[in-house]
């Protein structure tokens, strides 16, 4: 009798401990699968603002706080916008000065908690940029997708899709320029966007399904006078756009891929952002499993799409190598499997999604010289 209650006392606690983590998979799972539009990302560090002054605002010392070029300061229930670090400006060794491009929404106050964002403007292509602008809804296969369109004169549109942690709000960054350049530019919010469907189950598949959001944009453009369209993605929008470009019956359409901060490892940018959330090591294996059994992930699918060999459309690539989310490797090796296709340009000191951020000039420069001929 005694060995038998020690057996099922044993049963029950490996049933306990598999149970656990199961539910700690998931949980770690969640940090890729459930990550809310527009909220940060679990790599962004919280900052403290310290004081701000005319044109200027003091944070806490972090390596985030450090770096270059322009960002957006999201706080709750505020949006700022920062510039270059001021070293020439007086201040105490735990804090960085910036340059105050503006305060767009809310106030900053000395103790309130921010983060940097790659979105720089916030509200619609109308009141952020002064730009015409019509609220459109394309139909998807799961109901009507809200999208901004943006018109312009040639017959080559852009179609612009965020990533992870941010929304439609983001490809702003480059309204101003597609625009000054003449493209009409369809900037789509899709499945799990405010506005947009819910996918069926909830979750984000970080590009595996949401293709097909993209691909009714394209049938949208087509429909509406597009000769071609370019498609224009981030994060997880770059996947989508690869997978549309492999897969789409329209594909014959599109003329070009433009595939900033590619998510092009699914696995690798799961662990990384789960590892965010401080997930134990021993534990990131159960987070990958638990991501394929909720959502039927499989790594070969999207490497299916990025394969060098299936690429047959020109393609810039813009990524570098302190892109803790989705390594540049992959991206490295695209562009060296095919050289007569892909353009890398590479941005350091940017992290995820943000390689306009970091480097404007320089990144509209790349982008101009790849539009032109497609033009």
């Amino acid at each position: 009798m005694r060995t038998v209650k020690a057996t099922a006392a044993a049963v029950t606690v490996a049933l306990a401990a598999g149970a656990a983590s199961v539910a700690a998979g998931r949980f770690a799972s969640d940090a890729a699968l459930k990550a809310p539009p527009g909220r940060p990302l679990p790599t962004e560090p919280r900052l403290t603002v310290h004081a701000t002054a005319a044109g200027r605002i003091s944070l806490t010392r972090d390596l985030a706080a450090l770096r270059p070029g322009i960002y957006g300061l999201s706080g709750d229930g505020s949006h700022a916008v920062v510039g270059p670090v001021l070293d020439a400006t007086p201040h105490p060794a735990d804090t960085v000065v910036r340059r105050l491009e503006r305060v767009t929404h809310g106030t900053l106050e000395p103790g309130d908690k921010v983060w940097f964002t790659p979105n720089v403007h916030i509200g619609n292509p109308s009141s952020a940029l002064g730009l015409d602008h019509a609220d459109v809804d394309v139909p998807g296969e799961l109901g009507a997708l809200p999208a901004w369109f943006v018109p312009g004169h040639r017959d080559t549109w852009v179609i612009t899709v965020h990533g992870l942690g941010t929304t439609r709000e983001h490809p702003m960054n480059v309204l101003e320029f597609l625009h000054r350049h003449r493209f009409p530019v369809l900037d789509l919010a899709y499945r799990g966007d405010l506005g947009a469907p819910r996918s069926p189950d909830g979750l984000g598949h970080l590009g595996e399904t949401e293709w097909r959001d993209l691909d009714a944009a394209i049938r949208y453009a087509v429909r509406y006078g597009a000769d071609h369209v370019v498609l224009y993605g981030w994060s997880t929008g770059a996947t989508m756009a690869l997978r549309a470009a492999a897969h789409s019956a329209l594909r014959e359409r599109i003329s070009g891929l433009v595939l900033d901060s590619p998510v092009l490892d699914w696995e690798t940018t799961l662990r990384a952002l789960a590892t965010a959330r401080r997930t134990p090591s021993a534990l990131l294996p159960l987070a990958v499993r638990a991501a394929q059994g909720r959502t039927g992930l499989y790594g070969e699918r999207i490497q299916e799409a990025a394969d060098p060999a299936r690429l047959a459309l020109p393609t810039l690539v813009v990524h570098g190598p302190d892109d803790t989310i989705a390594p540049w490797g992959p991206s490295r090796r695209l562009a060296q499997r095919r050289p007569n296709l892909v353009t890398l340009h590479t941005v350091s000191g940017a992290p995820h999604g943000a390689m306009w951020n970091a480097d404007p000039t320089g990144y509209e420069e790349a982008l101009r010289r790849f539009l032109t001929p497609l033009m």
